[in-house]
Formats: structure tokens, C-alpha cells, sequence
């Protein structure tokens, strides 16, 4: 990460702070980070996310097409099986960070109601009462110091990345305008569980490594796979660093992306998780995306090897070697 650092003081020296994070302690490297995501004008940063299981298969597979490593790593805290996958991620995100990458990590967490490891359809994506959301949010109730044991088991893996100087591009429960995670359509719950999540980890925990990425889903009125409007479920602006939305059937509709720079009054907005790689011509009508992460292995399944090469070849699109130049 040094090559990076030193390019962000380039940005520093030159431009000034373009923004401060949310946490007034961050540290130097959140800063800078955060920073030189802030003065990228109309560049890109390319981004691949990897299963924590396969950590490298996809973040690889992007190298072997284009012939460049993309800036952003990205893997994910889903405890998938009987092994607790924290320690990987962070043996990982470390090598990540040290081979000059960019790290956002992302957290497919199970129902509080339930204990690890958290299957997907019947933790991750199964109902929440309104009951149960009710006493999550009441301080010292049983479900409420369960879901304080998760959020502190993540931070004991957080805290590590923060001791090893890693700034990390943190995005947890995200798509959360969409109905198919607990934590999500649930409006005011929901900026009420983003905050506490927010106070957990930076007052009691006092991590002061992480970049705190709201992460929705693009809006859409499928039956029964709705996503509403972003502006419903925004925290506020002193509790989000950067705003980003999930795009997956190439549904960049210029609306959605208006309305997401408009809610994020002069904060970076970035493409948290896409599926069908944006065109150039689409970047043009839309150049203040941050960044774009692929999720794992749609880069192979629902985009062609021209079109990685093409979207990776862009003029704007950085790749990790050109943040380290």
C-alpha cells in the first residue's frame, strides 16, 4: 500500500482534503483512502469480488482476461459452513492490501435469532418480525445482546486489520431497500440498526480503519423482488462516508444514478456489486461512480471476454497498477 499512499499525498498536498470521513478518530490511511476516492473525477477503479472460501479464483480470473489485476479486492464475512472464515479474510485482505489493492468487505450476516453458522434462505434471507426487529433495537433484551455478540465477533477480525494498518471499505448489511434480506424493507428500522452497527463499532470497539460504504440496491418494481427508493433508507450523511448501489440485469438507468448523486450531496457514489459489466458509453452518461466491483463469478457467466476487456481498456478505468504509478 505504500506506492498507494504515497500517490494520495500527491492528491493531498495539491487539492487539500476533498472530504473527511464520518469518524472524526480515523485513521491516517481511512483518510487517505477515502481521500483519493474522493478526487477521482471521472475515473473508475476496477473491482472484483471473491467468495471467502476461493479468495483469489475470481480477483485471478480478471488478471488472466485483461492482463491487469483489478484495484479493488472485494470477499465477505458469510460463515458458509462449520469453520468460522474470519481468520482467511483477514490473513487475506492483509495480502491484498500489502500486493497494493484496495479492500471493501461486505457482511452476509444471519437473523440474530439464529446461531452460526447461518444457512441462506433460512437465516440470511428469512423473516424478521416486526416483534423481533422491535427488540433488536431495545437495549439489554435477550435478542438485542445476541445481535451485540455478532457485531463484536466481526469487530475481533476488524480490529486486526486496523492494528495490521489496513483501511477497509466497509459495507454491511447492504441491498437493504430490497426484500429478500432480514435486515431489509423495514425503513426506519433499518436507520436505526445502520446507527447502532455505527455507534458499536466506532464508540465501543473504537475502530477507526473503516470507510463506511451505505450499500442499496438499484431501485425496481419486480412483484415480489420490489427495491424502492433509496432516499427511505439513507442513515444520514454523519453516518455514511460513501453511497454505492448494486446493478446486476444492466439495469443503469440514469434516473437511478441521479437520484443516488443527489442523496449523496458531494459524497462518492460507487457501484457496490454489479453483475453485467457497465459499457464505456454508459461510464460517459455516468462518469462519478467510484468504482465497480464484479460479484465473483458473474465475471465469467453473464459477461463476455470482450466485454471484461473492453470496460478494463477504458480510458477511466483504474487498474492496481496505475493507483500504485
Amino acid at each position: 500500500m505504500r506506492k498507494i499512499i504515497c500517490l494520495i499525498s500527491v492528491v493531498l498536498s495539491t487539492v487539500g482534503l476533498a472530504q473527511t470521513p464520518v469518524n472524526a478518530y480515523a485513521t491516517p490511511e481511512a483518510k487517505q483512502v477515502l481521500a483519493y476516492i474522493a478526487s477521482l473525477g471521472d475515473n473508475i477503479l476496477s473491482g472484483q469480488h471473491s467468495y471467502n472460501e476461493e479468495p483469489e479464483k475470481f480477483y485471478k480470473l480478471a488478471y488472466e482476461i485483461t492482463g491487469n489485476y483489478p484495484a479493488v479486492w472485494g470477499t465477505d464475512f458469510y460463515w458458509n459452513g462449520q469453520k468460522d472464515p474470519g481468520e482467511r479474510i483477514v490473513k487475506n485482505a492483509i495480502q491484498k492490501h500489502e500486493e497494493g489493492a484496495l479492500v471493501t468487505l461486505m457482511w452476509h450476516v444471519g437473523r440474530p435469532t439464529d446461531k452460526p453458522p447461518y444457512s441462506w434462505s433460512e437465516s440470511v434471507q428469512n423473516e424478521f418480525s416486526d416483534e423481533n426487529w422491535e427488540q433488536v433495537l431495545t437495549p439489554n433484551t435477550a435478542l438485542h445482546l445476541r445481535w451485540l455478540k455478532q457485531v463484536d465477533h466481526v469487530a475481533s477480525y476488524l480490529i486486526k486489520l486496523e492494528e495490521a494498518g489496513v483501511p477497509v471499505l466497509w459495507r454491511p448489511y447492504h441491498e437493504m431497500n430490497g426484500v429478500w434480506f432480514w435486515w431489509g424493507n423495514k425503513p426506519e428500522a433499518y436507520k436505526k440498526l445502520w446507527k447502532m452497527l455505527y455507534n458499536r463499532l466506532t464508540e465501543y470497539h473504537q475502530l477507526n480503519n473503516l470507510i463506511w460504504v451505505w450499500n442499496a440496491n438499484a431501485p425496481r418494481d419486480i412483484p415480489f423482488d420490489e427495491a424502492f427508493a433509496y432516499e427511505d433508507f439513507y442513515p444520514g450523511a454523519e453516518y455514511v462516508d460513501i453511497l454505492a448501489t448494486d446493478v446486476y440485469h444492466y439495469d443503469y438507468e440514469q434516473r437511478d444514478y441521479e437520484a443516488l448523486l443527489k442523496l449523496a450531496a458531494g459524497k462518492p457514489i460507487a457501484l457496490g456489486e454489479v453483475g453485467e459489466l457497465p459499457k464505456p458509453n454508459i461510464l460517459q452518461k455516468q462518469p462519478k461512480w467510484s468504482w465497480f466491483m464484479v460479484w465473483s463469478n458473474w465475471l465469467e457467466t453473464a459477461n463476455t471476454v470482450n466485454r471484461v476487456k473492453e470496460i478494463y481498456n477504458y480510458s477511466e478505468t483504474i487498474t492496481k497498477d496505475e493507483i500504485k504509478k
